[in-house]
């Protein structure tokens, strides 16, 4: 029988890969959007408009859904006021189809103080608003899981790119590649965690079949490791250098040249515009060297979806519209 998933906030950067990625694996797509939102043309996804705190509608709409995924990320600047009550009512939502909830995780729970290799064990000291919002997301997971009224299952990445716009990728890396510049937002040198999304999303469907087929290997409450990428910004330079010789944007013997991102522009605006503000809390994440540790995810998925690097960065550019799919498009190669 054909498993149900219901995607929330599928027209999101994750929520999309996550629609695509069930959907090539055989799922039944449900997928949430909001009123009025324009959709990708694509007859095996059950596009539906609702506003998410409409959960009867969207419980109704969505009957026999096994699988949640909470893809839904408000602004940057609203995570503090929007994110618990989104969770709360895709809490209510899984919680009312009987489904497993999934949402995916990221690294701000670990703070300042993080030591360089991330395991689900690794103590969650937040040292930042929106970390001690995600420390408290998973902390209302685990407590509806242990009163039976939810099994739920994070999976936890570093920074997104790929799938569309607005992550650290398009607002930085690729902003002046045209120029012969590569923008950095940290050091050169130190190696920080990236999670390419098709990939990422692959993995969410993977677990969601495990989580369905073997129940007894789950506790109500699960977190996981996705390793994806462990990049500095020279590992960019070298991979994106030979892409836009390609593109004729570098002589064939040049380099891109090393560009930063104005933190100072930030620091002294911050008072007065919400997302500089937000951006300048989370800076230490670029000069703190980090990677996760997916261990238990490979010992229940086996090897995790793993696009080589060099074809993840084409097909992400591409997806931005700055670069030509010279040789078609990108698709996942191998794993690890």
């Amino acid at each position: 029988m054909q498993s149900t998933v219901l995607i929330l906030g599928a027209r999101g950067r994750f929520g999309l890969a996550a629609a695509r990625a069930f959907r090539d694996a055989g799922w039944r797509v449900v997928a949430q959007v909001r009123p009025g939102t324009a959709v990708p043309d694509d007859e095996r996804i059950e596009w539906l408009r609702a506003n998410l705190p409409d959960t009867r509608a969207l419980a109704a709409a969505a009957h026999g859904a096994a699988v949640v995924v909470h893809a839904v990320n408000p602004p940057y600047p609203q995570w503090e006021q929007q994110a618990m009550p989104a969770l709360e009512q895709a809490i209510e939502l899984a919680t009312e189809l009987k489904a497993v909830l999934m949402l995916p995780g990221n690294i701000y729970n670990f703070g300042a103080g993080m030591p360089s290799v991330l395991h689900e064990s690794t103590a969650q000291q937040a040292s930042t608003r929106k970390g001690r919002v995600r420390v408290a997301m998973e902390q209302r997971m685990r407590e509806a899981g242990a009163v039976g009224e939810l099994r739920s299952v994070v999976i936890r990445a570093g920074d997104f790119f790929g799938s569309g716009k607005g992550s650290w990728f398009d607002l930085a890396l690729a902003k002046n590649l045209r120029q012969g510049k590569l923008s950095y937002p940290g050091a050169w040198d130190v190696p920080t965690a990236w999670a390419y999304l098709p990939d990422l999303a692959r993995t969410f469907e993977r677990v969601a079949r495990f989580a369905l087929a073997e129940p007894q290997r789950f506790k109500p409450f699960e977190v996981f490791h996705f390793k994806g990428y462990c990049l500095s910004g020279a590992d960019w330079l070298a991979v994106t250098t030979p892409l836009a010789r390609e593109q004729g944007w570098l002589g064939a013997q040049a380099s891109l040249r090393r560009g930063a991102m104005p933190w100072w522009l930030f620091k002294a605006l911050r008072a007065v515009v919400p997302l500089f503000r937000e951006l300048v809390e989370m800076q230490y994440l670029w000069h703190t060297p980090h990677e996760l540790c997916n261990d238990r995810l490979t010992a229940l998925i086996g090897p995790e979806p793993h696009t080589p690097l060099a074809v993840a960065a084409h097909s992400a550019l591409a997806d931005l519209g700055i670069y030509g799919r010279s040789h078609g498009s990108p698709r996942p190669l191998a794993s690890r």
